[in-house]
């Protein structure tokens, strides 16, 4: 059901994690080279399996619960991801060879969380609703 807002918000998610950070740097090194997640094995699976956490999500929009249960693991999996990249930008910090620059892409998994807590607040709504008219009948 695309017309419902959790699946925007869940494509906008996987637009973010999925699309975006093919085209934007993690950050930059000192001798102005760009460092995207693909050049890093442990990012490029985290990436992925948000991205197919995201992809699946939308996909099972007839089994709110299961959407909501993968919901919360794409938002932890995603905070772990935050937490490596800022990890490793305060490991390596300073004019090292490493990293000179912290890049906008460093912070798109903060993005990624808001539209899927959004999404499970929407996804919450819609299992309230149901629930409420069963109980009417």
């Amino acid at each position: 059901m695309i017309q419902r807002i959790q699946t925007i918000y869940l494509f906008l998610a996987f637009l973010v994690t999925g699309i975006l950070l093919f085209f934007i740097p993690i950050w930059t090194m000192s001798d102005n080279s760009s460092y995207y997640f693909m050049q890093s094995q442990i990012y490029t699976v985290l990436l992925g399996l948000s991205t197919t956490l995201t992809v699946l999500s939308i996909v099972s929009y007839k089994k709110r619960q299961n959407q909501f249960v993968i919901g919360r693991l794409n938002i932890i999996l995603n905070l772990i991801l935050l937490g490596l990249f800022v990890y490793r930008s305060l490991n390596v910090s300073g004019e090292t060879p490493a990293v000179s620059e912290k890049g906008i892409g460093m912070f798109l998994p903060v993005v990624a969380i808001v539209l899927l807590v959004l999404a499970n607040k929407a996804i919450k709504k819609d299992e309230d609703l149901v629930k409420s008219v069963d109980r009417l009948r």
